[in-house]
């Protein structure tokens, strides 16, 4: 297994390049930051962890159902940002925002058979 500093190495490459990419390209940045780079990372490092096709299936179907309620972020954040909004302030929102729906995903949705 790989250890945990490599790990982490690889995963701040990530965002370094995004924020690169970012800084000169907005709309490129964005592209590449919706990738489900992280994701497929995890995936992998998972699989080479515990390759076990259930464990990764569960995983995989988690992790969908956990991005829904990350998406209106991306909504409120510019939206407050355009209405004046301190970008801490409306980062801070959006994060509220994000971790309230998270926590309404783990309580509504095992209730319609999610495994989460």
């Amino acid at each position: 297994m790989m250890p945990l500093a490599i790990k982490a190495l690889l995963s701040g490459l990530l965002i370094a390049l995004i924020s690169e990419i970012g800084r000169k390209l907005p709309t490129v940045g964005a592209l590449v930051a919706s990738l489900p780079l992280v994701s497929v990372l995890g995936m992998i490092l998972l699989w080479r962890a515990r390759p076990d096709a259930e464990n990764m299936a569960i995983h995989a179907e988690a992790t969908f159902w956990y991005v829904l309620p990350s998406l209106p972020m991306f909504l409120v954040i510019p939206a407050l940002l355009r209405h004046g909004v301190s970008f801490w302030v409306a980062l801070a929102a959006g994060c509220a925002l994000t971790v309230a729906l998270y926590l309404g995903m783990m309580h509504i949705g095992p209730r319609f058979g999610l495994r989460l």
